[in-house]
């Protein structure tokens, strides 16, 4: 059974910085991919960034691009999202997403396994 567990959300100024991370389990070897959504009240889904466990390559959506950064944990089957320069804009609940193969991307329907969400809020 495949889980994952997000923390590490919470309110920051504008400008600021906040990591997330999402611990998974399950996996029974490196090839699966992580990935970040997120969701604001009202709006759809969004990919943020993925990551290629097994090769490290890494995708990002234009939005985030130069502020945001994913890497991994092998050892510790975790995945980081290093956010800097937030804007009120990035508030929203982040997922983590699983997904078995080696191909990173930000198509919500092709993950099978997702996270209960942790709540980012940037406001002053």
């Amino acid at each position: 059974q495949v889980l994952l567990e997000e923390s590490g959300g919470g309110l920051v100024q504008p400008g600021n910085s906040l990591r997330l991370s999402c611990a998974a389990s399950g996996f029974t070897s490196d090839d699966y991919v992580i990935a970040w959504f997120r969701q604001a009240p009202g709006k759809e889904r969004e990919g943020v960034s993925s990551i290629s466990m097994s090769t490290d390559s890494k995708v990002y959506a234009d939005s985030v691009k130069g502020r945001f950064t994913i890497s991994r944990d092998n050892a510790k089957k975790s995945v980081y999202l290093q956010m800097n320069s937030l804007k009120p804009e990035d508030s929203a609940v982040y997922y983590c997403a699983g997904d078995r193969g080696v191909t990173p991307g930000l198509t919500a329907v092709v993950y099978d396994y997702w996270g209960q969400g942790t709540q980012v809020t940037v406001s002053s």
